[in-house]
């Protein structure tokens, strides 16, 4: 059997981290095993889904680098073909018209509160004849059994078991000739041939209500996998309180997709005890078996601590790359040719403890900056009248000399030793004068980065 999966948010608003994890779950599953990863946006609810949040939903899958198959469909555009079933299942007699008007509705349920017995509403047009219907508006209900029980099985959640009797004739077709969620989902799922349903476990109650239509209309079930929640630190449910929530904003923050992609995986999956892994040993370790049942506790920290480790290991090319994303995604401004030329030839030296893209370009100032460079204050404290001349000292040095690591290491040893100071006393300064830091990478990687007329010229320009 060919694997295909879905993603079917709905654009009522921003892509959540929860909804994100899910997708990546989806596509993880799918593409692990050459099968197909299929985009749905679920857009009846016409009064909240906007053409914004759709683009933003497609902005948070395209940045998270979730690519799916074919174009993403709408479930709206297929209102007919859901109405189609509905009419069906009332031909078959498996659904029926109900003429109870809203009123009789609240009235039903006001007296079985009063009577403390279940709300669950009967219609009492379940098994009316054709015949002895009003010319009245009415909805179409599914006929769900009252007695018994349904057992599902599902991959994270085991062997799940439903009394009949709380289920209700959920409505198929609303009194206006629209179809419901519940309606749709499932025959959409079934005409995209979509072979497992992996999605958060607040739908698993749902799932006993679809089943009600896949066996009315004789399909083949798809294999389920409901996926607990994800909370924060606290134990409550992730929200705003805790910290961004939308992917969006993670991206905003600068924390790169593979670490993304990396830590949400391991959000509620686990692979043994392995934390950093590849996109290629997800994609072939992935499986439903892996997923845990209690919720997953988002902790900032791993997340950091994982994007650190995905930013050491990236390709340099490849990181320049997805670092200018980030900058046009926020509105900065783009980087030059001279500083991207810069950031690539220092990548060895910056990539080494930043865990986000903001970390990079920080510890990339004496790239991004230019002549003539205003110390900050710390940086400012070391240019002392003694330092001043020790480095106008260097410059005629290092005008000479050939430009490497071991020459420079032992110009500057050779500098502070006829001072009688030690190597790390020359820090200070060198680092002021290079980028205007008090913290910086090597005072010895910027000087070879920097190159020989630019590191000169900074000496220079400190030391008058």
């Amino acid at each position: 059997m060919s694997v295909v999966t879905r993603f079917a948010p709905s654009p009522t608003g921003a892509l959540h981290i929860g909804g994100a994890r899910t997708a990546l779950f989806n596509w993880l599953y799918a593409r692990g095993r050459g099968g197909k990863f299929l985009l749905r946006i679920e857009d009846t609810d016409k009064a909240r889904s906007t053409d914004e949040n759709r683009q933003a939903i497609l902005d948070g899958l395209t940045w998270l680098g979730l690519d799916w198959d074919g174009e993403p469909s709408s479930q709206a555009a297929n209102a007919d073909r859901h109405a189609q079933v509905a009419n069906e299942l009332l031909a078959s007699g498996h659904a029926y018209k109900c003429f109870s008007t809203q009123d009789e509705i609240e009235a039903f349920r006001e007296k079985a509160r009063a009577e403390k017995t279940s709300t669950l509403f009967r219609s009492p047009w379940r098994d009316v004849a054709d015949a002895d219907h009003p010319d009245a508006p009415y909805v179409i209900r599914i006929k769900a059994p009252r007695d018994g029980k349904t057992t599902l099985h599902d991959e994270v959640q085991g062997d799940v078991t439903w009394s009949n009797d709380q289920l209700d004739d959920m409505i198929l077709l609303r009194s206006d000739g629209t179809p419901v969620y519940m309606l749709a989902v499932v025959v959409d799922d079934h005409d995209m041939g979509v072979t497992h349903v992996i999605r958060g476990d607040d739908h698993l109650a749902n799932a006993f209500r679809q089943n009600l239509i896949y066996d009315a209309m004789g399909w083949d079930k798809p294999t389920l996998a409901h996926i607990p929640l994800i909370f924060g630190p606290d134990g409550k449910k992730l929200s705003k309180r805790h910290g961004a929530t939308g992917a969006a904003e993670y991206q905003a923050l600068g924390y790169p997709a593979a670490g993304m992609r990396n830590y949400l995986t391991r959000l509620g999956w686990s692979h043994g005890d392995d934390e950093f892994f590849s996109d290629a040993q997800a994609r072939e370790w992935f499986d439903l078996g892996g997923i845990g049942k209690s919720p997953a506790r988002f902790d900032f920290k791993k997340l950091e601590n994982i994007c650190g480790q995905h930013i050491a290991a990236a390709d340099d090319a490849a990181l320049l790359h997805e670092l200018q994303g980030f900058l046009a995604a926020t509105g900065a401004d783009p980087l030059t040719e001279t500083q991207a030329d810069g950031m690539l030839k220092a990548m060895y030296c910056l990539k080494e403890r930043a865990k986000t893209f903001p970390e990079l370009i920080d510890k990339a100032y004496f790239i991004l900056t230019s002549r003539p460079i205003v110390p900050e204050e710390k940086a400012a404290a070391h240019l002392t009248d003694v330092s001043r001349g020790i480095l106008a000292e260097l410059t005629p040095q290092l005008q000479n000399a050939s430009w490497s690591r071991d020459i420079l290491e032992g110009i500057v040893a050779s500098t502070a030793e006829a001072h009688d100071m030690k190597l790390g006393k020359l820090a200070g300064p060198l680092r002021a004068a290079l980028s205007g830091r008090a913290v910086s990478p090597s005072m010895f990687d910027m000087m070879l980065v920097l190159g020989q007329d630019e590191t000169i010229a900074r000496l220079q320009d400190a030391a008058d």
